[in-house]
């Protein structure tokens, strides 16, 4: 009976630190999400400024104006997925109870300067000093398009909040926070002054974003993300005709996604 005594003594001082542990171990699960989604963008105005040494030509395109262009108000179904703007987030909680996560977000993003606008244009052209406005449009020989891409990768580090989780789990709400660094990955086509470009992708500068995020989960695996997005882009490098052009702009975004977690 002693014997039985002790063992029931010890299995009772033992229990709860195995149930503690166990615990512990549940609340340090992680889990990992996935998300494809599409996007709509407003830029900042910005200078774009062209150097192209051989020619003995530097100058700057003052205060240009451009738009995006969504492509999937022309029916997402009837073309290839990746040819609206698009966007992906893989990303992974360490720990769900304390809501930290680590997360690789792309947005692929169109960037256009507006066709038939009057830009002032200052610096050198051909040896010479230009201070004048020219009518930008292709018909004069001017295109500047980002159009497969602008093109944000940025590197998050996410915090998320649990606002609303109904019973059974069958729906949950939270709020995230996400903010980032990294590079931009343009396809650069364009012809100024009736000079073309070789058109495709580079490594063209940085950008740092910042996201706030509503996220409804379904049935636990399942998920709806709505974000506001606000992204600062320095591009540099950018091809051009026998030369390279440098711009930087800010960026307003409205994001969709539609996600699986595990």
């Amino acid at each position: 009976m002693k014997c039985v005594s002790k063992s029931l003594l010890v299995l009772a001082m033992v229990l709860p630190v195995l149930t503690q542990a166990q615990t512990k171990k549940k609340e340090k699960k992680g889990e990992l999400y996935f998300s494809w989604g599409y996007n709509k963008e407003w830029y900042t105005h910005s200078d774009v400024t062209v150097s192209q040494p051989e020619l003995q030509t530097k100058y700057t395109m003052k205060t240009v104006h451009s738009h995006d262009h969504i492509g999937w108000d022309e029916g997402i179904f009837s073309i290839p997925i990746s040819i609206p703007q698009y966007n992906y987030r893989i990303g992974y909680f360490f720990n769900r109870k304390k809501g930290w996560a680590f997360e690789i977000n792309f947005d692929h993003t169109k960037h256009i300067i507006q066709d038939g606008q009057q830009i002032e244009v200052k610096g050198m052209l051909n040896g010479r000093p230009i201070d004048s406005t020219i009518n930008f449009s292709k018909a004069n020989g001017f295109y500047y398009y980002l159009n497969n891409g602008a093109n944000f990768l940025l590197f998050n580090i996410v915090k998320r909040w649990n606002w609303l989780e109904a019973k059974n789990n069958w729906f949950k709400l939270d709020a995230l926070a996400k903010a980032g660094v990294g590079p931009v990955i343009p396809h650069v086509e364009n012809s100024l002054f009736g000079q073309h470009n070789d058109a495709g992708f580079q490594l063209g500068g940085w950008n740092m974003g910042f996201e706030g995020a509503l996220r409804g989960t379904f049935c636990k695996h399942v998920y709806l993300e709505f974000a506001n997005k606000l992204d600062y882009a320095s591009y540099s490098g950018l091809k051009v005709y026998k030369g390279t052009a440098s711009q930087a702009f800010g960026t307003y975004e409205l994001i969709l996604n539609l996600g699986f977690t595990f």
